[in-house]
């Protein structure tokens, strides 16, 4: 592949990439879940639930059933390329879930890992993280930044803020007590 051929297929593949979380959000939000699983490769691993998109959609239909209405609204999206058919994002999004009475607000980032199958771009693995979640009439703060919905939640999220080794360097030096009553430790 020349230079030239070889920079016009890291565009469209950015591109491509690109529309992945954005037509994850309204697959999600529209609950059009053979939308949502075909972003996913054919023969995603699911853990405990198995390998494949039946899997998969054995995991997301009882999951947005908990929720009447959502919104996930994506803030950016960074990829890193690890040879013409690998790469990783990270993608910003803000998500709201009525639950009930509640009306859950996150912000959220989707550690991401896709691969070109057959020239077509999928989600290989999709990991999120939650710098927050709370109710939207609550600080996060008060919600000590992880309120999910129910009695049993099906996950605790995990904070952000771990996530980020530069992030507990920096504030290893600093007092972050002297700005925040919230302070976590990783």
């Amino acid at each position: 592949m020349n230079d030239l051929t070889a920079r016009l297929d890291r565009v469209e593949s950015t591109l491509a990439i690109q529309q992945l979380p954005i037509r994850y959000a309204v697959a999600v939000d529209s609950r059009d879940i053979d939308a949502w699983l075909v972003l996913f490769a054919p023969d995603i691993d699911c853990g405990r639930r198995g390998v494949g998109r039946d899997a998969l959609r054995s995991f997301i239909e009882p999951l947005l059933a908990d929720f009447y209405r959502t919104a996930h609204l994506i803030c950016g999206h960074m990829i890193d390329f690890q040879d013409a058919d690998h790469a990783t994002g990270r993608v910003y999004c803000r998500a709201e879930h009525e639950y009930g009475d509640q009306w859950i607000v996150q912000a959220i980032c989707y550690f991401d890992t896709y691969e070109r199958i057959d020239g077509v771009w999928f989600f290989r693995r999709r990991e999120e993280d939650f710098w927050y979640s709370a109710d939207l009439l609550e600080r996060p703060q008060k919600a000590d930044f992880a309120r999910w919905p129910g009695p049993a939640p099906k996950f605790v999220p995990k904070m952000m803020v771990d996530r980020f080794q530069s992030w507990r360097d920096y504030w290893a030096k600093c007092a972050p007590e002297k700005i925040t009553a919230a302070t976590r430790k990783p």
